[in-house]
């Protein structure tokens, strides 16, 4: 992992709210079918310059509270859906984690790096739990942004 500062950037998307704990449990996850969606409904107005993303934000307070996950791109065909929400991915410092494989085991295994790494007791970074941010760089890579203090 490497710490990196991203810029601001514009989305727009399908967003839920969640837990960690409802994810844990079939019969209430929700994230599955926000990407289902995403797919069936969005995958038709990404361009080839777009970039999709997965933004983690408003979180009540930390990994144990509710978020609103965003399955989203930008740029989007302009002949885009008004019923789309817009987001911006704010700009800040992110520690950088990397994973390549098949998806989605590639991002819940990556998933379970980041928290590995933040439950070690000496982690030198402190995640803000501001902003976080999944970026699907191909069909087999991604790359995971956690907003952190510094």
């Amino acid at each position: 992992m490497i710490l990196t500062t991203l810029p601001t950037i514009p989305v727009q998307g399908q967003s839920i709210r969640t837990t960690n704990a409802a994810e844990f449990e079939p019969s209430t996850a929700k994230i599955g079918t926000l990407w289902q969606q995403f797919s069936t409904e969005l995958a038709t107005k990404l361009t080839e310059s777009s970039n999709v993303y997965g933004l983690y934000t408003n979180y009540a307070s930390d990994h144990n509270g509710a978020f609103d996950v965003v399955a989203c791109a930008s740029p989007l065909n302009p002949k885009v859906t008004p019923a789309l929400e817009s987001f911006e991915i704010p700009a800040g410092h992110y520690l950088k984690f990397s994973a390549s494989g098949t998806m989605p085991d590639a991002v819940i295994r990556l998933w379970g790096e980041v928290w590995d790494y933040f439950n070690n007791v000496d982690c030198p970074h402190q995640r803000s739990y501001m902003t976080d941010v999944e970026h699907y760089l191909s069909e087999n890579d991604v790359a995971i942004y956690i907003a952190v203090t510094t």
